[in-house]
């Protein structure tokens, strides 16, 4: 595959059932763009990805010898879990740092640029993405599981956070509720309800190839020093390896179910109870 694609697709031959997404996994730039003139060092944070998620995606794919699709470049340039209208598409300022290049990267402004990023980095991503679950579907799996990797940090603004994980999903409960139940029955750990976010976003990439087509999915968010070593990154594919399994072959994981979202205009509170 070529280096220079958007993305990076693991295992593309693996068990079709289950697809994993790492919409975060790398510091990369494309050589044009430089530091975006930020300073390197800013690249070593979260700012610039999920820290330890595209080591655990690519152990996970092969521990269930399943697919997985990891963004090739930083959220800096372009943030692949947003949708194209979404202001924070192209971050100006993220966590205290201002990214110069990115000031009038905007529908309004720099229109050539942003649409070039779109094209270039965005689109491509998502189509992949589309083309995975067409092969799983010509596969005769009619329904593929998603699972997208995140990392949080351990604080934020000084204060710490006190879960270890968070799963975060919108109004389909056949992934997200079971997993976080089964994550929650461990001693050792603390497990957000759509903490330390939100799982409803219009536009973003669990909403545009799950939400609106109907298949089982969730997001996964691990805190980053829980998985910014070997050892964390293994402790977690061993528990996710023995979890996931009962999960993906439940009674329905396997239809199209449009449950709808939370954003869709005629939604209530009383709607995403299970």
């Amino acid at each position: 595959m070529s280096d220079t694609l958007p993305y990076e697709l693991v295992n593309p031959t693996g068990k079709p059932d289950l697809l994993i997404l790492c919409d975060h996994a790398s510091s990369a730039l494309p050589e044009r763009y430089g530091t975006l003139g930020l300073p390197a060092p800013e690249f070593n944070r979260h700012i610039a990805y999920d820290i330890g998620c595209a080591e655990l995606t690519r152990a996970l794919a092969a521990h269930f010898d399943c697919p997985a699709i990891l963004a090739r470049y930083s959220r800096l340039l372009v943030d692949l879990n947003r949708g194209p209208d979404d202001p924070t598409i192209v971050m100006k300022l993220s966590d205290g740092a201002i990214i110069p290049t990115n000031a009038d990267v905007d529908p309004f402004d720099n229109v050539a640029e942003f649409e070039h990023r779109l094209a270039a980095y965005h689109q491509p991503y998502h189509d992949a993405v589309d083309q995975q679950i067409k092969v799983a579907m010509e596969a005769g799996v009619s329904a593929p599981t998603i699972l997208s990797i995140h990392s949080f940090t351990p604080s934020w603004r000084g204060t710490a956070r006190r879960w270890h994980a968070g799963v975060l999903w919108d109004k389909d409960p056949r992934l997200a509720v079971p997993l976080m139940d089964a994550l929650g029955e461990a001693s050792d750990l603390i497990v957000g309800d759509n903490e330390p976010y939100a799982g409803h976003l219009k536009g973003d990439t669990l909403y545009r190839h799950c939400t609106m087509q109907g298949l089982p999915h969730a997001l996964l968010e691990i805190r980053q020093d829980l998985i910014d070593s070997p050892e964390g990154q293994l402790s977690w594919v061993q528990r996710l390896g023995a979890l996931l399994p009962p999960l993906i072959a439940a009674e329905g994981m396997g239809e199209v179910r449009l449950f709808g979202s939370r954003t869709d205009p005629d939604h209530t509170d009383r709607d995403h109870k299970v």
